[in-house]
């Protein structure tokens, strides 16, 4: 139903003016003449008058009425009325878009009222594309839409968590376990090297900015994701070059809620959630731990206690989410949709939640006959983050001596080497972050005469952080003086992305001939602002350091840093779109982007895309074949990337001097005899070159793809093969000269290329709705292929080990002939019988060397998946959603860093890791190889739902309630994998020189096991 509502807002007025047009231009064809002969007498005709409506009862105004066998029609007005002179034994045929034609008999009434329904062909569903929408069956770009009774269940803080294993060809990570923690959205493949994977993101027609909003949590939290009605992934060049410089990732665009035409509804929707740890690594109890530590002879500290710090140091978490919303419409005025949220996630560690306040509302009015058309969207809210000191509290739960007690008298003790206890560590800790965020738009749109608009879109996105990072002090901890003596971090963002768009869309259709021509102007302009302090050296009385007055000191001076940045981008767009008897169909768009952060000899840059596809089932030799579809499609393209860091292109300059006796002579003495700081005054060096050559990095792809349907729509299916290949990568590189003004400049990598190519499958059957059990069963498959060419580097490191001895150790990187994120090290070949590690000697020298390193495998998956069943029986409904990838691997640097001998020789807790190799010494190192190399590959139930719908009616509630819902909700209910860690799908390890790192775990925020309840009404 949710296809076909979109339907009616959709068409509502474009379905008139088409009608009319055609109308109109078949009167000036003489297709109005009548027949010769006598099937019109005129004696036999009257006036018929008549109304058509929907399946509610709505009505449906710019129905097509016409009588059969004639080309004789009418349209109905906007209340869904009609009248029309005809034959008494005429037949008319009723037709609207997203509904089934019905022949009507007159039979001598002179009323009618005509009651349409939904077709069952997905062939008609509108999807959105770049400015503007389509039917699927007129698409010509490899889409995949997602809609609302589609979308995943659950405690859902980030819109794309909705659409997990939905896509073909959309892989979604979260960096985390933590409320509202980031992910990493890959489309097709990673494609550079500094932009990351994230698409972009298009909300009701604005388009965001990916930059960090100063919290630390997704900048997308601060939409509800009850407001959202579908969302679709543009992924092929032919579905994202019209947003140019900003879509080489692919984008995802998320429509939210409008009102329907039909009588107006109230919703109200509570739900309330438990969350737990899904698994805790196996670290040894106190009584193992005792055994463990004598048995490898190491220093037993035994403090007789018992704690399991990973069960005190998390907690059962707690979640809230309310929503309410009112919408309704009149189709010839306007409609609205208003909604108020509220949702509280406590994360399973402690002093870890999410709370996010929102407001939506959205409306559009309709005058001069409809042919004014004013949208307005507004978002509104407030998001607070809470932290834990990440880190330190994984560490701490996995690490520490297991013997020591958690409390003494009452109080969390005090470690013995003054060390700060965790507990304790959480009491004096505080990460508190504030985001106030609004976004307004409002798009007024003309239709100047038949068929040419003109429309007018204008937006605001403002989001504003306060963020306080503190310790308060207590003396007792020595060991630790920013625990000591108390400190506060306070930093304050601001970010304004600010739009002006205006286009013009003409359509004209003329019996088999359907042409759209968009052309259009982007202007958008970026502000980033921050401020930061820091300080030191609080006085120790129970009040927070934010809340204290404080004045900078020798001993502890307040450092404070503060930043302005803005970027504009300027664009000019155009698209064509042709369909020749709904059978064959061509697409062809260009978009010129210019972006401040280019220099002036490259500023803008070109992106093309043609597109083709055949409706192969419209063919007449295709009438009695079992495809109720078959289109075949194929596009060609090029999107651009201009996710670089500001003014790179621009020279920068800074003051130096030499700062004592000793280091680099950066300003030369006025008095060649000097030897005081005084006679080296302040000069200006380089800080950054000027590049005006620089050039925008460029994503081309090809895509060749089939859509199916059998069996009267229950089964279909699309099949597509992409080919994506990205040039003139951005890179800050290393002058190959060392006699350079500055250590690093911006250069494009010459040759350079990455490519990605894969095939992707996605099959779904439903079976017939009418009875009372119905079912439907779906998946979706990708295999990718990703590798990189003719780099000039052994190795571009994008992933770098941290910790004692450890710290810029490659892990994984960019290699050639390689996949993105190949994991290059040495390959781990057991205990010697020194008790130190052996590694292989790849190149044979005798000698362990770092030319023995090798690629032994990427953190990318060649392989991933989902699968959905559905299944009802009158009023019970049951939803499983499963997700996985293969042929991954995941480096393991929590248990690098913390599971070692060495480390329980020392009082310090591991799992059997670390004693799997009796003869290894205590003094053997954690060197990054394959010992710390796991396979990522797993299958995931990430959500079910067992839900009951009550019929108001049969209950006596009928009149006040539309609809009483209740469901349960399982989220994360079992994982099937290999690796040893919390879990697979996580991502927390350091980036290398701005380049985005991928597959490796160190101590990760551990994910939730959530079980949710919710009662959902309408009345």
């Amino acid at each position: 139903m949710g296809n076909f509502t979109l339907v009616k807002r959709f068409n509502s007025l474009l379905t008139i003016i088409l009608s009319g047009l055609f109308l109109f231009l078949s009167g000036l064809s003489g297709l109005h003449a009548e027949p010769s002969g006598s099937y019109f007498r005129e004696n036999s005709r009257e006036i018929i008058m008549g109304s058509v409506k929907d399946e509610t009862g709505a009505p449906l105004p710019g129905a097509a009425i016409l009588v059969k066998g004639t080309t004789t029609g009418t349209i109905t007005d906007l209340d869904g009325n009609f009248s029309i002179e005809v034959d008494t034994e005429a037949v008319l045929v009723i037709s609207y878009l997203g509904y089934t034609p019905q022949e009507v008999p007159v039979a001598g009434k002179n009323t009618l009222t005509i009651q349409l329904e939904p077709e069952s062909s997905q062939l008609n569903e509108v999807v959105v594309v770049g400015y503007g929408t389509q039917k699927r069956s007129d698409v010509t770009g490899a889409i995949g839409s997602v809609k609302q009774e589609s979308f995943n269940k659950g405690v859902i803080t980030n819109p794309v968590d909705l659409i997990q294993g939905k896509v073909s060809g959309v892989n979604i990570t979260s960096t985390s376990g933590e409320p509202g923690a980031n992910q990493n959205v890959i489309i097709r493949g990673i494609g550079s090297l500094r932009s990351g994977t994230q698409p972009l993101y298009v909300l009701d027609g604005f388009l965001l900015d990916n930059s960090d909003t100063g919290i630390a949590s997704n900048p997308l939290n601060f939409l509800n994701p009850n407001d959202i009605e579908s969302i679709d992934v543009l992924k092929d060049a032919s579905a994202t070059a019209l947003y140019g410089s900003r879509a080489s990732n692919g984008v995802i665009v998320i429509t939210t809620k409008k009102g329907k035409a039909g009588s107006s509804q109230v919703s109200l929707s509570a739900s309330i959630a438990w969350s737990s740890m899904s698994k805790q690594i196996d670290v040894f109890d106190a009584d193992e731990f005792r055994r463990q530590v004598v048995a490898v002879g190491g220093n037993l500290e035994d403090f007789e206690g018992d704690t399991r710090w990973q069960d005190e140091l998390t907690q059962v978490g707690f979640s809230q989410d309310y929503n309410l919303s009112m919408s309704g419409a009149n189709p010839e005025r306007f409609s609205y949709f208003a909604s108020l949220g509220y949702q509280s996630q406590e994360g399973i560690l402690k002093n870890s939640e999410l709370t996010r306040y929102s407001g939506k509302l959205n409306m559009t009015q309709k005058a001069f006959s409809g042919r004014l058309l004013v949208d307005y969207n507004l978002t509104a809210s407030y998001t607070e983050n809470i932290r834990p000191a990440m880190g330190s509290i994984i560490s701490d739960m996995l690490y520490l001596n297991p013997t020591i007690p958690a409390y003494t008298n009452g109080e969390p003790t005090l470690l013995n080497t003054n060390a700060l206890n965790p507990i304790k560590r959480n009491e004096l800790y505080s990460d508190d972050a504030a985001n106030n965020r609004i976004l307004g738009t409002i798009s007024p749109s003309f239709e100047l005469f038949d068929g040419l608009t003109y429309k007018l879109n204008l937006g605001v996105d403002y989001s504003n952080t306060s963020r306080y990072v503190q310790y308060r002090p207590y003396t007792e901890v020595v060991n630790e003086s920013n625990v000591s003596d108390g400190t506060l971090d306070e930093l304050i963002s601001a970010n304004t992305n600010s739009l002006v768009e205006n286009t013009l869309t003409y359509n004209w259709i003329k019996y088999k001939n359907n042409l759209t021509v968009l052309a259009g102007h982007s202007y958008q302009t970026f502000l980033d602002e921050f401020r930061g302090t820091s300080s030191r050296g609080f006085a120790a009385n129970n009040i927070e350091p934010r809340y204290q007055d404080h004045n900078s000191t020798s001993e502890f001076p307040t450092i404070v840093n503060s930043s302005a940045v803005k970027n504009e981008l300027q664009s000019f767009f155009g698209r064509v779109n042709y369909v020749y008897d709904e059978k064959y169909l061509f697409t062809a768009t260009f978009r010129a982007d210019g972006s401040s952060k280019f220099g002036d000899n490259n500023k803008y840059g070109y992106f093309p895309s043609f597109a083709l596809g055949w409706n192969i089932s419209k063919e007449p030799f295709m009438a009695n074949s079992p495809f109720n579809n078959l289109k075949l499609r194929s596009s060609w393209g090029q999107t651009g990337n201009q996710e670089i860091p500001s003014k790179i292109t621009k020279a920068s300059y800074s003051e130096d001097r030499l700062a004592n006796g000793s280091g680099s002579l950066n300003t030369y003495p006025i008095d060649t005899d000097g030897n005081t700081l005084d006679s080296y005054p302040y000069g200006i060096v380089f800080t950054r070159l000027a590049n005006p050559d620089l050039q925008w990095e460029v994503s081309t792809q090809f895509d060749a793809g089939i859509d199916f349907a059998f069996f009267d729509f229950q089964l279909t299916g699309t099949l597509d093969y992409f080919h994506k290949v990205s040039s003139n990568i951005l890179l800050e590189v290393v002058p190959p000269d060392p006699v350079q003004p500055t250590s690093t400049y911006w250069d494009n990598i010459e040759d350079m290329k990455i490519y990605n190519s894969g095939v992707e499958l996605a099959l779904n059957y439903s079976s017939k709705t009418q009875r009372a059990f119905s079912y439907e069963v779906g998946g979706n498959i990708t295999f990718i292929q990703n590798e990189v060419r003719d780099s000039p580097y052994s190795v571009l490191t994008t992933g770098a080990a941290q910790g004692a001895g450890q710290t810029g150790a490659t892990i994984n990187g960019y290699i050639n002939n390689q996949p993105i994120g190949a994991f290059y090290m040495l390959q781990f070949d057991g205990i010697g019988e020194d008790g130190l590690n052996q590694f292989v000697d790849v190149n044979g020298d005798g000698q362990i060397l770092d030319n023995d390193r090798s690629v032994v495998g990427s953190a990318i998956p060649k392989l991933i998946y989902g699968i959905t069943s559905n299944f009802r029986y009158k009023g019970f409904d049951l939803g499983l959603n499963f997700n996985g990838i293969s042929g991954s691997k995941i480096f393991n640097h929590t248990a690098m860093s913390l599971f070692t001998k060495g480390q329980l020789s020392r009082s310090n807790n591991t799992t059997d890791f670390a004693v799997q190799f009796p003869e290894e010494s205590f003094n053997n190192s954690n060197t990054v190889s394959t010992r710390y190399l796991e396979n990522g590959s797993f299958f995931r139930l990430n959500n079910a739902t067992l839900g009951y719908s009550l019929n108001p009616e049969k209950v006596g509630l009928g009149s006040s309630f539309q609809n009483i819902r209740l469901s349960l909700v399982g989220q994360n209910l079992f994982v099937i994998t290999d690796y040893t860690g919390f879990d697979p799908e996580m991502n927390t390890g350091s980036t290398s020189g701005g380049i985005q790192t991928f597959g490796i775990d160190r101590f990760t925020y551990p994910r939730a096991r959530t079980f949710m309840v919710s009662l959902n009404v309408t009345f």
